[in-house]
């Protein structure tokens, strides 16, 4: 539990997987991991509960995951890496073989943030599905980049100046049936209909 978290908010079961074939074999620190779990930890109000898995490159490995993740009660589950085009990357392949929906708004939302800084974003193939009452989205491999697609690009003076995706997470998990999530807003405000927000956060 961190400080900036609230016992009041209903508790949240997030599921972060690292998929590397070099981290999972120990030949460097997984660097994914701690990212998503810092980022998530300072963003999100609620009582957070983290369910992590470092695991290789394999499509039946990776789908395995994803579908144990879910059926733990994960109202969200984030990957990081295995998505580009190269022959050892199958996480989209993996993401996609356990949908019940496909999301396509929040990878072109992502490689439209990545776009503003190399043109090689456009190689990039993550994916986002539902599956149940749970959302799983593919994120990039480097916490630069996983922070940028989740929080959104600023200006010098902080100000918005492009949404990122977990913007929309929220109120996505909302209409799912999951968990409400509450966000801090000086990191990521996160867009709701106004019919749909709760009496205590319209104050």
């Amino acid at each position: 539990m961190t400080e900036t978290q609230d016992l009041t908010l209903d508790p949240v079961k997030i599921g972060i997987v690292s998929i590397s074939d070099r981290a999972s074999a120990g030949v460097y620190v997984d660097k994914g991991l701690p990212a998503l779990q810092d980022w998530l930890s300072g963003a999100l109000r609620n009582p957070l509960q983290f369910e992590s898995r470092l695991i290789p490159d394999e499509q039946a490995g990776i789908s395995a995951a994803l579908i144990e993740l879910v059926n733990t009660g994960c109202a969200l589950v984030l990957t990081t890496g295995g998505t580009g085009p190269a022959l050892r990357d199958v996480t989209p392949e993996a993401t996609l073989a356990v949908a019940h929906k496909e999301m396509p708004g929040f990878g072109e939302q992502m490689r439209q943030i990545s776009l503003k800084f190399v043109p090689t974003a456009i190689l990039s193939r993550q994916v986002a599905v539902i599956r149940g009452q749970s959302l799983i989205i593919n994120l990039p491999g480097q916490p630069k980049a996983i922070q940028e697609t989740l929080e959104g690009l600023r200006d010098k003076e902080g100000c918005l100046l492009m949404a990122g995706i977990f913007a929309a997470v929220p109120y996505c998990i909302d209409l799912i049936g999951g968990p409400y999530l509450e966000t801090h807003d000086a990191v990521c405000k996160a867009f709701r209909p106004k019919s749909a927000l709760r009496s205590s956060t319209t104050t």
